[in-house]
């Protein structure tokens, strides 16, 4: 199979963007690919470090840097009227003319600010590979929880005459597990990883921590008050060193998580996380055994001593059956097969 990935214009598919999922995504989803066997074409920035058979540079640095306006690249515009998006889109769809042949893969992961690329080429399968955002329109889509697949359902008037489709599907987030050592020594510490917002409940994080007397670190961008001790944004590797010796990862998301690639990495590490009830969560924190989700303050306060009783080996074992790129290039290779079948018998080949 044929594969035409395009990435964003506001990042480099380079492990310099680790915290843009979009783009881990993008980048590990080429890897997978090009391990299956696949032909992979990568439309992107300047820079790359993805396994690709082509990579078509499609913004330059300064036209990337430029768009930013000195800001931090998560905070990334996905606003396709922008003049930098404009430029980008329509250079992917010239390259893009290039390159297609019948039966290729358009692979999209900006929501709506790539629609215009799809529209180019309506006799082509435009797949949102990793939907976790809420502006979806492609005809063949690919979730990361049932959680968010069923939240972007109900987005109609009238939730209940929402029929499912039988060419979308479920695949969940996916990581190198390398990248988050197991740890099984844990040190006295508790950790919040994330924006500092209110949605993503960190205040949960400091309130819980504070009624126990127990030291609390918070790692990320945002307002540095309150409970515990701050410590700004992190990359990749000192992630990692803080998920692995924290007793658990708070992840207490006020909003429906669809996904939170904080609690898989977590779990790589053998920590175990603490969560609301809601969402992905109910999907990828299994009570009682990677950790524990929770809805009262008593809840969370009961979870952190509880979480101490739990097997660093066993969630560490349990993340990497689950969402190592091992375990999910295959979930994609059937997808797209079975795609494939559309263009002969479709929901009706027997094999």
């Amino acid at each position: 199979m044929r594969f035409h990935v395009i990435s964003l214009p506001h990042t480099n598919t380079t492990l310099e963007f680790t915290s843009c999922a979009f783009t881990e995504k993008v980048r590990r989803f080429c890897m997978m690919m090009k391990d299956m066997g696949h032909e992979v074409f990568l439309y992107a920035s300047e820079f790359n470090s993805a396994p690709v058979d082509e990579h078509i540079p499609c913004i330059s640095e300064a036209e990337r840097l430029e768009s930013l306006n000195g800001n931090h690249y998560t905070t990334g515009s996905f606003d396709s009227s922008l003049p930098h998006w404009i430029k980008y889109n329509n250079k992917i769809i010239i390259e893009l003319s290039k390159r297609i042949q019948q039966k290729d893969f358009i692979c999209l992961i900006g929501g709506y600010a790539q629609k215009s690329i799809a529209d180019f080429f309506p006799n082509h399968m435009s797949v949102e590979f990793g939907i976790g955002y809420p502006g979806t329109f492609a005809k063949y889509r690919v979730f990361e929880s049932y959680a968010w697949m069923h939240s972007i359902y109900a987005q109609h008037n009238l939730a209940s005459a929402v029929d499912g489709k039988f060419f979308d599907a479920v695949i969940p987030g996916y990581l190198e597990p390398h990248m988050f050592p197991l740890q099984e020594q844990k040190e006295d510490y508790y950790l919040f990883i994330g924006r500092l917002i209110e949605r993503k409940g960190y205040r949960i994080a400091q309130e819980v921590c504070q009624a126990l007397g127990k030291r609390l670190i918070l790692a990320g961008a945002g307002p540095q008050d309150g409970y515990g001790e701050f410590v700004g944004a992190v990359g990749p590797e000192e992630r990692a060193k803080l998920m692995g010796g924290a007793i658990a990862v708070f992840a207490p998301t006020i909003y429906i998580e669809p996904f939170g690639n904080i609690v898989p990495e977590a779990h790589f590490c053998g920590t175990p996380t603490i969560t609301t009830d809601w969402g992905a969560f109910t999907e990828t924190n299994i009570n009682g055994v990677t950790g524990y989700r929770c809805r009262t303050l008593d809840e969370f306060c009961r979870a952190a001593e509880d979480v101490k009783k739990l097997d660093p080996r066993t969630i560490y074992e349990t993340a990497k059956n689950k969402y190592s790129l091992e375990a999910i290039a295959p979930q994609y290779d059937n997808y797209f097969r079975r795609l494939l079948t559309l263009w002969d018998k479709g929901w009706y080949e027997r094999s």
